[in-house]
């Protein structure tokens, strides 16, 4: 893109064409802007309005013309597109964040759209009006020159709407800022714009001045201005109040079914008076109390092995993951490995697992991370292709690079999936752990354990094992589940 002769000049389109597959959406458009006009395009739905803020923006090439832009631009779309786990103003600061900075500060500009005080709020717990401001705040901390809004106030009422129009020509005339503001609505048009440019069929068919008595009596005449001196001022700086905390007993039941499992246990025991088939839980009780440390240094053995294994195919997952969802030809070139990988149980592979590494530690971790891996790996692929395109779209004005793109956006954006799968994976590792100990039979463990009360017919003693297995899944279940409550408490849809 070069740059016209002329220095007052903030955005100059010359015989700019754009076609988006067989259609011609924008043909032959010239338009000047000169540094610190707002201009609004307006005309009916589908006549490149959005296709040439694009433009602009730079997410389109044009087939033919040239485009000048003096400063990079910032580009407040018709959604907010707020990223949920960051507060309002993380959300401003996300420009700086990504080095595209170079308007006002986070915290001006905040102040600049009137939600200082709401700072430290997430997306969720404001009112629509109150993000479509952080978005505009977000907007203002990126570009210090060029502002392009593609109907940023269209899903609010028509109160709010007008105080938002209000404040929007305020911030006009107290920046400077070029402004670019694509509209359906005349009147808004007229009533903010020092020019407004007719787009119509791809073409710009007229560019009519409206400085002057137009845009001062826009909205002051007649009926109009008496309904809205009735009505007063729009205003949507309301917090989305959360409901009051009630105290949980969410526990009560699970409780009461382990409760119930108990006391069913113990009549079926004492209804079939077999110790040797269904001990009592008294009769496990008091198998466990016979030697506590021998059993808490079986379940610590189970437990190592079952979260290293965890913690390293949740990795390999995650690092396989991505780059099949980043490529569908990459995921069909490996699937036949990667369904041959899960189609092998994982004990038939624990004994040749014996034959290359030996017994210990690390064939241990091998057989937990192997059953551990899938799991992740397509929660991976579904979180990461389950990003909005939207949110890229809003990446690529920022002019993110890959991996803030990747750090920033998709890792976290797909962090409720992952999480979901790490739930699976915690339970397949620890099955993993035992089926190494049982094929091993190699201590400590509680499937070691298992496997010598077996072998001495000391059934008490199996399902004191068991039981501490259970509690042991049970407990990395409900610690998973606790991480996702506190990281994901943010994340309701807004």
């Amino acid at each position: 893109m070069s740059a016209p002769e002329a220095g007052e000049i903030a955005i100059q389109l010359t015989d700019v064409t754009v076609r988006l597959g067989s259609q011609t959406v924008l043909e032959d458009v010239n338009l000047t802007v000169p540094h610190g006009e707002f201009l609004a395009v307006i005309g009916p739905s589908g006549g490149g309005k959005s296709t040439l803020l694009r433009v602009l923006a730079g997410l389109l090439r044009p087939q033919e013309g040239t485009v000048y832009v003096a400063s990079p631009p910032a580009l407040m779309f018709q959604d907010n597109r707020l990223l949920p786990w960051r507060t309002a103003l993380r959300n401003v600061g996300l420009p700086r964040d990504l080095g595209a900075g170079g308007g006002l500060a986070p915290r001006e500009a905040l102040h600049m759209v009137g939600l200082d005080a709401y700072a430290d709020y997430y997306p969720a717990q404001l009112s629509g009006g109150m993000r479509a401001r952080v978005a505009l705040a977000r907007a203002l901390a990126q570009s210090h020159d060029v502002l392009l809004l593609d109907e940023p106030f269209s899903a609010l009422d028509a109160l709010v709407r007008e105080r938002f129009n209000a404040e929007l020509r305020h911030l006009h005339d107290k920046t400077g800022r070029t402004t670019i503001l694509v509209t359906h609505s005349i009147r808004e048009a007229v009533w903010l714009a020092d020019r407004v440019a007719v787009l119509r069929g791809g073409h710009i068919v007229e560019v009519l001045d409206t400085r002057g008595a137009g845009r001062v009596t826009a909205y002051t005449d007649g009926l109009e201005a008496e309904l809205r001196a009735l009505l007063g001022t729009g205003d949507s700086t309301r917090v989305v109040v959360e409901p009051r905390a009630r105290p949980y007993l969410g526990w009560l039941a699970p409780a009461s079914a382990v409760i119930a499992g108990l006391l069913l246990w113990e009549v079926g025991a004492r209804a079939l008076h077999q110790p040797f088939l269904l001990p009592g839980p008294a009769q496990v009780w008091a198998e466990l109390s016979r030697s506590p440390g021998e059993f808490a240094q079986a379940t610590w053995g189970t437990a190592r092995v079952a979260l290293l294994g965890a913690l390293l195919g949740s990795l390999a997952g995650a690092l396989i993951g991505y780059p099949l969802a980043k490529s569908r030809a990459l995921e069909r070139f490996l699937s036949p490995f990667v369904v041959a990988s899960q189609s092998a149980p994982i004990v038939v592979l624990a004994p040749l697992l014996i034959t290359w590494f030996g017994f210990g530690t690390v064939p241990a971790v091998l057989v937990s991370a192997l059953s551990a891996l899938y799991p992740v790996m397509v929660a991976t692929i579904v979180g990461v292709r389950e990003v909005p395109a939207t949110s890229y779209e809003l990446f690529a004005t920022l002019r993110a690079t890959p991996w803030q793109r990747l750090t920033r956006l998709e890792l976290p954006s797909a962090l409720p999936v992952m999480l979901g799968g790490l739930r699976l994976a915690l339970s397949l590792a620890l099955i993993g752990a035992v089926v190494w100990e049982f094929v091993s039979n190699q201590k400590p463990g509680l499937g070691f354990l298992v496997n010598q009360a077996r072998a001495y017919y000391n059934t008490p003693r199996q399902f004191a094992a068991i039981a501490l297995l259970i509690g042991l899944g049970v407990l990395l279940y409900l610690a998973v589940t606790a991480l996702e409550r506190r990281v994901l408490r943010h994340r309701r849809q807004v």
